[in-house]
């Protein structure tokens, strides 16, 4: 078959099965599960390759799940990838009342494109008019939530990094691959249009901080205390200050919480931890402002007397999405919701370890309609079944036509022209470089 009789026979093949596709996207929704914890979510799509006559591996990563299809030539490696995690968002209606998990960002709708794509390809017999092989990656820990546990991972041995796809990288998942892509579900705003890119977006670097001062009786003896929590109030104040050093065009964003605040309202707290991203668009950008956040946490610690503990992890890198990668999602996409759909978005404050692929290969990370709230807030969900869960079904399998066919293997041309910032061991190298534990007291 031609290219664009075979994406017709695949969307044919995609059409028949959007109520199997709708009904694991809710699914998933209702059974939400965080980072490397993702274990029946995991379970279903495992489900769906055995029942498509897929072999896969599974336990990537703890919970990641990877399958292939071989096309009927050699060639290039495309990986189609979805988001296996949820977040914590325990107001969301659909929370897991447990562990406050929900899929307030869409993860669910990723997953059931993937298999939505895989369904497909597989049941249209595309994989004889390919040149290559297309993996269906389903990915863990995107949402970057619960370091303390991500850290005890690291700790026990469990994983060198705090997210999926750097802990992919580093045990090898991703170097028989050449290249990636997946799509993002977006709120319907009509000014947004229906479908779009974004050149690039934050990377960022976590820090997880804790002042420690002097318990006292706070209505009997106050001054013999140290109050670890005026130190907190003083670091982010000092934070604050910083902002007008952050220069526009670098994106900044750093945004501190308080995750305990003392212990009894009697006592003078001598114990007070918080936890911050610092994001920027570059890697010299994230840099300078993690030294001046930095020196604002030791700052208030000298300024109070008490002693801080700040541990810095590595999180994503910035996104740089493939401009070839790009014009073919703009014209695939367009068949769908009409080319006029489609916007080219500014870069966005926001982090994905798509990032990190970015770096290394080429990928493209676009976004598409279909949900309606504000992302990673309770009233986030898939409004619309057909262009959340379908149509990046069809995008998927579509795309991956245009780059494998036999007639043109643009994925060859597009391999070929690519210049990764950094290689595999570079970046893997710069990532562990950041794990870092400061102390810092009065002497």
């Amino acid at each position: 078959m031609k290219c664009e009789e075979l994406k017709e026979t695949i969307c044919a093949a995609i059409d028949l099965r959007q109520d199997r596709i709708v009904e694991a996207g809710e699914a998933i929704m209702d059974a939400p599960e965080l980072g490397f914890k993702e274990w029946a979510t995991a379970d279903r799509v495992k489900a769906t390759f055995e029942e498509l006559g897929l072999e896969y591996e599974d336990k990537l990563a703890i919970t990641g799940v990877k399958a292939r299809l071989k096309g009927g030539r050699p060639g290039p490696t495309l990986a189609l990838m979805g988001e296996l995690d949820a977040l914590l968002v325990p107001d969301h209606p659909r929370a897991n009342v447990q562990t406050g998990a929900a899929h307030a960002c869409g993860h669910n709708a990723q997953i059931a494109g993937l298999l939505g794509a895989a369904r497909g390809l597989v049941d249209s017999g595309a994989a004889e008019y390919l040149a290559g092989e297309i993996v269906f990656f389903a990915v863990p820990a995107e949402e970057y939530v619960e370091l303390e546990y991500r850290l005890g991972l690291v700790k026990d041995g469990k994983t060198t990094f705090l997210a999926g796809k750097p802990e992919l990288v580093q045990l090898g998942h991703f170097d028989d691959i050449d290249m990636a892509m997946m799509i993002h579900s977006i709120n319907m705003d009509p000014a947004n249009g229906a479908m779009g890119v974004s050149a690039s977006s934050n990377g960022f670097v976590a820090k997880s901080i804790r002042y420690v001062g002097r318990a006292a009786h706070a209505g009997v003896e106050p001054e013999k205390g140290v109050n670890a929590l005026n130190a907190a109030q003083l670091a982010i104040s000092a934070i604050n200050a910083q902002r007008e050093t952050f220069r526009d065009e670098d994106c900044v964003r750093v945004h501190p919480i308080i995750t305990k605040g003392g212990d009894l309202v009697n006592i003078v707290p001598a114990e007070v931890r918080m936890e911050t991203y610092v994001r920027a668009r570059s890697r010299e950008a994230i840099l300078d402002a993690d030294l001046k956040v930095d020196r604002a946490l030791k700052g208030a610690a000298l300024a109070i007397g008490c002693q801080v503990e700040i541990e810095t992890v590595p999180g994503y890198l910035p996104l740089r999405n493939d401009p070839d990668m790009t014009q073919l999602f703009r014209e695939n996409a367009g068949r769908l919701f009409g080319i006029n759909q489609y916007r080219d978005y500014p870069h966005v404050g926001a982090s994905t370890d798509a990032g990190d692929l970015s770096q290394i290969m080429p990928l493209l990370h676009p976004f598409m309609s279909g949900a309606r709230g504000t992302v990673h807030s309770p009233d986030w969900h898939i409004a619309d079944m057909n262009a959340g869960y379908i149509a990046p079904a069809k995008t998927l399998a579509m795309m991956a036509v245009d780059l494998l066919h036999q007639d043109e293997n643009l994925a060859q041309d597009i391999v070929a022209k690519h210049k990764p910032v950094l290689t595999k061991e570079d970046y893997l190298n710069q990532q562990r470089a950041v794990f870092r534990n400061d102390v810092f007291a009065e002497v």
